[in-house]
């Protein structure tokens, strides 16, 4: 097993205790009494001493392994200088785009400029340069050429293999030859990073750390003594039978399906730290992959590779991937083995400040204001949504902290927070009701290689229960102080429905007036692309809200959020989305559109048109994709069916759907036959047949960002 994140003998400059604050300036670090930061850390975003913000969770990290940690929060770009404030760092310098990838920040899902950016100062846009981890690392060598460079965040953890990139519509190569970074660190970071500055203090070289798990690097070739697997040998890519669904024995005792089974095979994994501290077998056995070369010119083997990244994510499991770039080896190791419960306390219980950087002043950070009095409760998630970053980069293993230590934390906001008002905006994560869910077998964990443990079904092997959270939820609650404690993270609807007691908890005390939940479509291809369960299991769950509402003697809503225009999503999948939406009177103020971000499954099938929930061949079927920006649009405006600006297209498009049969006034009707009447500008009040049968049901708010991990 590794060395606990707290076992490490400190590094000498320990003798200098937490700093009150990270230093960001030269003079921050002389009140210190630092010569020198022994590691500095150049991110996207405003520095927030959080644990919520991965810079301040890294550099906490590091400062209790006793290194001297210097923060270098949103640079100005456009020259070396700004990089040399804090002079040369005895060790490494750490890169980081922040908590979101730099150009989903930037950049809406039509790829328009946005103007604000909620992880800066004042909310104004532009403080960050476009892929902030290639253009901050190039700075940083300009700087200090000598000086390790390891590059990590979301960002440097969803690029690390070729990916396609929505923004440039085209794949392009791993950012480490981009960033020239030395390593890449990826997912939650903690164990490399604290392995890596030891040993850098020990006197080792960065070029010689190549054993650590969840870190990616560039070699010239591959060792003799390394056994090497074509990933063709483990999935076919070319002429093959009709594979067997890969999810059919989603209810058996294992979770390993009959087209896995070769693959499962290979290799026997045991729990390591280090790949030094595997068998032979796995220590000397690589998967390669389709080069970059291959897959940016051919899309079945762009779907194949990505197939095989996400088969490749049980760090129980895992082997080595190989992606050769031109004359040189990308080499992904296995993921990190998870935090246990005692690490993961101890990291979110170091001393934080709580606050944003004294040097900001009183400007406000809108990310920060929003999470300022929520408190992270486990990392991972398994549910393997396909459009999702989540578990690519924080895996789908859940983590949990201890209800001991979530509490301390909830009393620490009582009483060190000048805003707090009594509301505790959050207890969650990636999800909010995964908390101590979890395989239960170990061996049978050691050995699944599913992409998500609840579709198409729960697997018989989930433990579901989710009684330790009503315990959790009750005791924050009953915290002296704490009026009311509301859970904002996704809801799983499908896992809470397993347990009602949970639902009623919920429902009666932690929901302020209404509650979203994500069903994202209503139609079963689209589902079955997201990997989503069907629509009845929205309405199971709905059925148990209200009925717990009327029980609690609360008016409460359920507010269901959908996606447009996901791949394996048609436009006759839309329309029936909308009918849907208006049978049950929601109106969207503002939709989601598929967003392809880097690495995700979605994003595979939306550059290839193949499907790689299943095997991939050349001559697999092609699935719809919605790439035209008409037609994304035209999806857009199905779910906002009411909006009159989308009825001409809504008319066109039902027409040649061959559906002219919803165009009128009528209950029945979508859209109606003619545009209102416009009064000096003002749509008249008796030009919008249906806006009355509307009221006194919600409108859909716009959906708020994910939360991101670093």
């Amino acid at each position: 097993m590794p060395t606990p994140l707290f076992s490490y003998r400190k590094f000498w400059a320990e003798c200098f205790g937490p700093a009150p604050e990270l230093p960001m300036s030269r003079a921050e670090m002389d009140a210190l009494g630092w010569d020198s930061c022994d590691i500095i850390i150049v991110t996207g975003d405003a520095y927030v001493d959080h644990p919520s913000f991965g810079m301040a969770v890294i550099g906490r990290l590091l400062e209790a392994q006793g290194f001297r940690v210097g923060i270098i929060a949103q640079p100005d770009w456009t020259s070396a200088e700004p990089f040399t404030v804090l002079g040369k760092p005895n060790l490494f310098f750490a890169v980081a785009a922040g908590n979101m990838d730099s150009m989903i920040n930037r950049y809406t899902a039509d790829r328009k400029r946005r103007n604000d950016d909620a992880y800066t100062p004042g909310n104004e846009g532009g403080k960050r340069p476009d892929r902030a981890v290639i253009v901050y690392s190039q700075r940083v060598r300009e700087a200090y050429r000598d000086v390790p460079l390891i590059i990590g965040s979301i960002e440097a953890s969803l690029r690390r293999i070729a990916h396609y990139d929505y923004w440039s519509d085209k794949v392009r190569r791993s950012i480490l030859l981009d960033s020239r970074a030395d390593l890449l660190l990826y997912g939650n970071a903690e164990r490399a990073i604290v392995n890596v500055a030891h040993r850098l203090a020990g006197g080792e070289s960065i070029q010689g750390i190549r054993d650590l798990r969840g870190t990616a690097f560039v070699r010239k070739r591959i060792a003799d003594n390394w056994r090497v697997i074509d990933s063709s040998d483990i999935d076919v890519v070319g002429p093959t039978i009709t594979p067997p669904n890969p999810y059919e024995d989603t209810r058996t005792d294992s979770c390993v399906t009959t087209s896995d089974t070769a693959a499962a095979e290979v290799a026997t994994v045991t729990l390591v730290g280090s790949l030094a501290d595997a068998n032979a077998e796995q220590q000397n056995t690589v998967i390669r992959i389709p080069s970059y070369e291959q897959v940016k010119d051919d899309g079945a083997l762009y779907a194949h590779a990505s197939r095989i990244l996400h088969k490749e994510t049980n760090p129980y499991n895992a082997r080595p991937l190989v992606q050769s770039h031109g004359d040189r080896e990308l080499w992904l190791n296995p993921p990190p083995i998870p935090l246990q419960t005692q690490e993961l306390d101890w990291v979110f219980e170091l001393p934080y400040t709580r606050l944003p950087h004294s040097s900001y002043g009183t400007a406000r950070i809108a990310a920060y204001e929003m999470i300022r009095h929520s408190v992270n409760i486990m990392r991972g998630c398994f549910g393997g949504c396909t459009f999702c970053s989540i578990t690519e980069h924080e895996g789908r293993i859940v983590q949990n902290r201890s209800e001991d230590s979530i509490i301390r934390e909830v009393e620490q906001i009582r009483d060190t927070s000048p805003a707090f008002t009594g509301i505790i905006s959050d207890l969650g994560g990636p999800t909010a009701n995964m908390w101590r869910l979890a395989c239960k077998s170990r061996e049978v964990e050691a050995q699944c290689r599913r992409l998500s443990c609840v579709y198409p079904g729960i697997c018989k092997n989930l433990n579901t229960d989710q009684t330790p959270l009503i315990q959790l939820y009750r005791r924050a609650r009953n915290v002296e102080g704490v009026k009311k404690v509301l859970i904002a993270s996704g809801l799983r609807y499908d896992l809470a429905v397993e347990t009602p007691e949970y639902v009623e908890e919920l429902v009666s005390h932690h929901v302020g007036g209404y509650l979203k939940i994500a069903p994202e479509h209503t139609e079963d291809g689209p589902l079955g692309k997201m990997m989503k369960p069907g629509i009845g299991t929205y309405d199971r769950f709905k059925v148990l809200f209200e009925k717990y509402s009327k029980a609690a003697g609360k008016e409460q809503y359920l507010i269901p959020y959908f996606i447009a225009a996901h791949p394996g999503t048609s436009d006759r999948d839309m329309m029936n989305l909308a009918l849907w939406l208006k049978r049950n009177k929601f109106r969207a103020d503002q939709v989601q559109t598929f967003y392809p971000s880097p690495m995700a499954t979605a994003t595979a099938m939306f550059h290839s048109g193949k499907n790689p929930l299943k095997r991939v061949t050349h001559h697999s079927d092609t699935m719809p994709t919605v790439k035209n920006l008409s037609q994304r649009r035209l999806h857009k405006a199905f779910l906002r069916y009411h909006d009159p600006d989308n009825w001409p297209v809504l008319r066109k498009a039902l027409k040649k759907l061959g559906r002219s049969d919803l165009i009128g006034n009528g209950k029945m009707h979508l859209v109606p036959p003619r545009q209102p009447a416009k009064r000096h500008g003002v749509v008249s009040p008796d030009a919008r047949p249906f806006a009355t049968q509307h009221n006194g049901s919600p409108r859909v708010p716009a959906r708020p960002a994910r939360k991101s991990r670093h």
